[in-house]
């Protein structure tokens, strides 16, 4: 089970961080990633980690203002987004998968529910 938290009305500019609590799994082994999808859009990839490889992914779009991070100890892994842009509004969702993969071609099998990030210009 995935619970992801954290989402609000930012403006453009400004930082938000997500926080996904896992259970059923262990966030060290397992391959924890967050995607997004927009009104009208396709589901994104965004970032994955798994974090006993040191293995991070980050959409093109993302990389070098957003960072995931996994605090196994407490079965949670955040999404801190800075320098938010209108463009990164859009339903957050985390997902999970065992295989310790970081790749956008895995089918991820567990889902949690949305969280809303609204940026405003």
């Amino acid at each position: 089970q995935l619970q992801a938290s954290g989402g609000g009305l930012v403006q453009a500019g400004g930082s938000l961080r997500l926080s996904c609590v896992v259970s059923g799994l262990t966030t060290g082994n397992s391959a924890i990633a967050w995607f997004r999808q927009a009104p009208g859009g396709e589901r994104e990839g965004v970032a994955c980690v798994v974090s006993d490889n040191d293995d991070t992914v980050y959409s093109d779009s993302v990389k070098g203002r957003f960072t995931i991070a996994s605090d196994n100890a407490k079965s949670t892994v955040y999404l801190q987004m800075n320098s938010l842009k209108s463009e990164d509004t859009a339903v957050y969702y985390c997902a999970a998968d065992r295989a310790p993969l970081c790749s956008w071609h895995v089918k991820f099998d567990y889902w949690g529910q949305g969280t809303q990030v609204t940026v405003s210009s």
